[in-house]
């Protein structure tokens, strides 16, 4: 069977961590025919968006990818995103299964009369807006969700088998913003590459990541990743706190671009040892880094960082959003509710000093809850 992939509400990157990635790669390894259908945008590693030339191309999970000329203003951030060849390329493919991932674009409306022409195809649509990256403001709230793209959400619905919210604040919107039936409406959780979990939990690979940086057994090691940029400004909280802690067996590792305004501060807060910054990371390095964590830190906004890390089985401290909690999988998970250098030093401090309460959590993400956070679980539920 054919699957075909919708990515054209934004850039898609190869080799990272998002669901477009992982998803495509475990339907590969599931036995579909997997296509993806996206632009021609793309991350570059200083977290800028850049062109890509390419148009067609078998990439290394084996999925077919054609990229897509966005119409008119060529900046992919342009909010009404239209695209040449859509639906030329869809009957190139003649996929037996859409996914389209997210509904904010105006060309879906191309899908809608394929899906037409074509009755027999199921579809499966995904959500990653909510109130803390979208919705921001009444243009955006009212007009712009509530009123374009609630008209190609509700425009694809009735050809639609199931609609998912990759966090539970995400299912709400698809129900209360976009007004779409409860009862198409469910949660598909993001996650983590099995493959690469499991290559990294080898203890002789975690003994020779310690050895390059230096880590010494008795040291208690602290990890955060991501974008660091002004939606991301806590990580520096975070860096402040282990700073004033001043404990010598305390190690912050932090990984990820780095806004130019934010460098400064961020440059002046390393110290190289306690405070070690390991530069921009691949997918595959993300990984590794994560796996010698002794607990993961994210001080900041939900990233799909956070159900990796619950997939690999490390103790975290998040942010408190509302609809994130469903990483807490019973006691793994600590969450701080403001922005504070004092709450974090003070959560960072009784996990540090109080040991029974950090196996207690380290005991609670080992579960085999953590489990469902895996891509090949996601995956068949996703086309269930």
């Amino acid at each position: 069977m054919k699957i075909a992939h919708i990515c054209l509400c934004g850039p898609y990157t190869e080799g990272l961590n998002y669901q477009e990635n992982l998803i495509t790669k475990s339907h590969v390894k599931e036995g579909y025919d997997v296509s993806i259908i996206t632009s021609k945008y793309e991350w570059n590693q200083k977290g800028e968006i850049v062109k890509s030339e390419t148009e067609e191309y078998i990439n290394k999970d084996n999925c077919k990818v054609y990229r897509l000329e966005i119409k008119g203003n060529k900046n992919v951030q342009h909010k009404f995103k239209r695209y040449n060849k859509i639906y030329e390329t869809m009957e190139r493919i003649s996929p037996d299964i859409l996914f389209i991932h997210n509904v904010q674009f105006l060309d879906i409306k191309q899908i809608k009369k394929y899906v037409r022409n074509n009755k027999n195809i199921k579809i499966f649509v995904d959500n990653h807006a909510d109130f803390s990256n979208s919705g921001k403001n009444v243009l955006s709230r009212y007009i712009l969700h509530g009123v374009v793209w609630k008209h190609t959400a509700k425009g694809i619905e009735p050809y639609t088998n199931k609609f998912y919210g990759v966090l539970p604040a995400r299912v709400d919107f698809l129900t209360n913003v976009y007004k779409l039936p409860k009862a198409k409406c469910e949660l598909l959780v993001m996650g983590a590459d099995d493959e690469l979990v499991n290559k990294y939990s080898d203890e002789k690979i975690k003994k020779e990541t310690k050895n390059e940086l230096d880590i010494k057994k008795e040291e208690f090691v602290i990890v955060t990743g991501g974008k660091i940029d002004k939606a991301k400004k806590q990580t520096l909280l975070l860096m402040k706190a282990i700073g004033n802690m001043k404990k010598a067996n305390v190690r912050l590792l932090v990984f990820g671009s780095i806004d130019s305004d934010m460098k400064k501060e961020f440059d002046e807060l390393c110290d190289g040892y306690n405070i070690k910054y390991l530069g921009w990371a691949n997918n595959e390095q993300a990984y590794k880094y994560f796996s010698i964590a002794d607990l993961v830190v994210f001080p900041g906004r939900h990233s799909v960082y956070w159900e990796q890390v619950v997939a690999i089985g490390i103790p975290m401290v998040c942010k408190y959003w509302e609809g994130t909690t469903h990483i807490d999988i019973g006691g793994n998970v600590n969450f701080i509710k403001r922005d504070s250098v004092e709450e974090i030093q003070n959560m960072l401090e009784r996990i540090i000093s109080d040991k029974e309460f950090y196996y207690y959590m380290k005991n609670k993400a080992m579960k085999d809850d953590r489990r469902k956070f895996l891509y090949n679980e996601i995956a068949k539920k996703s086309i269930e």
